[in-house]
């Protein structure tokens, strides 16, 4: 990618990898799973020309930042602990926009919720912001909703998943969550995820080349899978260290896009939730919610004009 530096910043005990690419106002990127700072790729790009400093970390555990061991390294508080230490560093005494995805978005609510003086506003896909529910822990819910076959239950146990991914190899993983666009909850029936044996040939979409999953693969071959996987490990962690903002609404201004045929959107009463007036209430400065037709989880690089476009026209309005 022409232009970008990369650059290894100390955060919060570790070492973290950040690309970056423009001046002006900063625009925080922060990714999902299984992703990297390189699939805000044409965010970068577009937004980087427009005027503004695009700067996209690798999140604790994935890519060439630090992963460290301890499962409960990686809660919500480490997270964001990460990213503050990175805007304190390299935009000291600034507010930021900043994008999210997937789990970026889940870090990018919390981040909001936790420093709203360091956001100016926030842009997220995916992901709105879930309140918490003072009743059920997490995986509870998802267990009682979908078994122990979904993905996120699979995840809980150590070691386990990882296994499996190690058998089918990196590429057919990468490839396989890649391509997933379907709006059906995602499963991993124990002992064949994906039901896809090792090297089982997946067709890949036009947004997504050989070339580019290429470079996942080299990064998560390097890394592994249990740093980033960690991330659903702390769902329940995170539950019980949230206690303290039940009810908390956020006070930052904020937009979020969805895909039609993303998973998420499609969970038990997330459509009525994001519609109804729920979102609304617990983030009363959202302006605008846009659903794209057709459209799967991993939006930003299945429609990247679509959302540079949509990024642009919301943080213009701040500068």
């Amino acid at each position: 990618m022409e232009g970008v530096e990369h650059r290894i910043v100390e955060v919060n005990g570790i070492n973290m990898h950040v690309a970056e690419k423009g001046q002006g106002p900063v625009i925080l990127f922060v990714h999902g799973f299984p992703e990297l700072w390189y699939s805000w790729r044409h965010q970068i790009a577009a937004l980087s020309s427009k005027g503004y400093r695009a700067v996209a970390p690798d999140l604790r555990g994935y890519g060439d930042t630090d992963a460290p061991d301890s499962v409960t390294s990686y809660t919500c508080f480490h997270i964001v602990g990460d990213l503050v230490e990175l805007l304190n560093t390299i935009a000291p005494d600034q507010q930021v926009f900043v994008v999210g995805h997937d789990w970026g978005a889940i870090i990018a609510w919390y981040l909001c919720l936790f420093r709203p003086d360091k956001v100016k506003a926030v842009f997220t896909l995916s992901v709105p912001f879930i309140p918490r529910n003072p009743q059920m822990r997490p995986t509870d819910g998802w267990r009682a909703i979908y078994g122990n076959d979904y993905y996120i239950c699979r995840f809980q146990e150590f070691g386990e998943v990882e296994a499996e991914f190690a058998e089918i190899g990196t590429e057919t993983v990468m490839k396989a969550l890649l391509t997933y666009k379907v709006p059906d909850p995602l499963m991993l029936p124990k002992g064949k995820p994906f039901g896809h044996s090792a090297n089982t040939p997946i067709t890949l979409p036009s947004w997504l080349s050989e070339e580019e999953v290429s470079y996942y693969v080299t990064k998560f071959n390097k890394s592994g899978f249990t740093g980033v996987i960690n991330y659903y490990r702390n769902f329940d962690r995170n539950w019980e260290l949230m206690a303290p903002w039940t009810d908390c609404d956020v006070k930052v201004a904020a937009k979020f896009v969805v895909g039609e045929l993303d998973l998420v959107y499609h969970m038990p009463g997330m459509k009525e939730y994001i519609h109804n007036g729920g979102f609304k209430k617990d983030v009363p400065m959202l302006e605008e919610v846009v659903v794209m037709e057709g459209v799967g989880h991993f939006i930003h690089m299945e429609k990247p004009d679509e959302i540079n476009n949509l990024i642009y026209d919301f943080f213009r309005h701040f500068d």
